[in-house]
């Protein structure tokens, strides 16, 4: 692999990865450790996160934290800025791709969902944003789908709530811009995460969407997360309010 961008503007800075323990949030970590930042890891997953601050060394602190109980996210955040420092680049990754048809589809299911992939969206920028305007500004990148640009079927709470986190970006865009604070959405398209391939994907139906790509080459996380340092950097200063789909050219 070819070597990776380097954003010296990043170095030192605090980092917020939501859902950071697995899959993409970890490419994401790792990433923003490589770049020098203080990375903060909330994730519900234990054992995971310990694991990856371990490995990633004392600048990378893993908070255990159920991002869709809102007090308990809040006070996850005061923890993080009281050990780190005011965040200065908030990624919410964190989500949930649950399945339902929608024939079986029930109230319980629709606000678990909304939950998980919005509403805490909502609620960890809102508990950064005193750090960040005492820092003289940041970088907010929201995690939506490729699922909202083509309408996944049997994923009808998924896709909603990933579709809102596109109008989320642009208003609070534009409601944070005065503060020099930028927002903007990455939505990853086919990325055969180890949880992908356990849950829901087979070889054949991975090799299937990989042939649908423009680029014949599997997405990796590192992709999604390539993306989402760029929109953190100050290589990415004027841009905000955006939406950047990673997605190899999908049909």
């Amino acid at each position: 692999m070819t070597e990776k961008a380097a954003y010296a503007s990043l170095r030192g800075r605090t980092a917020l990865v939501t859902g950071g323990a697995t899959g993409i949030g970890a490419a994401i970590v790792r990433g923003f450790a490589r770049n020098g930042a203080k990375v903060a890891v909330l994730d519900v997953a234990r054992e995971a996160g310990e694991a990856l601050a371990a490995e990633l060394g004392p600048d990378v602190l893993f908070v255990p934290c159920d991002v869709t109980d809102v007090e308990g996210l809040r006070a996850a955040v005061a923890e993080v800025e009281d050990r780190l420092g005011p965040v200065q680049a908030l990624v919410n990754n964190a989500a949930n791709d649950q399945r339902h048809t929608f024939e079986e589809l029930t109230p319980e299911d629709w606000d678990a969902s909304q939950n998980v992939n919005l509403k805490q969206q909502v609620f960890t920028a809102q508990a950064v944003l005193a750090g960040m305007k005492s820092a003289g500004g940041g970088a907010i990148v929201n995690l939506s789908s490729t699922a909202a640009l083509w309408g996944a079927p049997n994923m009808v709470p998924y896709v909603a709530a990933k579709s809102a986190v596109i109008g989320l970006t642009r208003s609070l865009g534009r409601t944070l811009g005065e503060h020099g604070i930028r927002v903007n959405a990455v939505a990853p398209g086919g990325v055969m995460t180890e949880r992908q391939m356990r849950l829901w994907h087979t070889p054949e139906s991975k090799a299937a969407m990989v042939a649908r790509q423009s680029i014949h080459e599997d997405l990796l996380e590192e992709d999604i997360a390539d993306a989402v340092l760029f929109l953190t950097a100050d290589d990415s200063r004027m841009i905000t309010m955006q939406l950047l789909a990673v997605e190899g050219g999908s049909l």
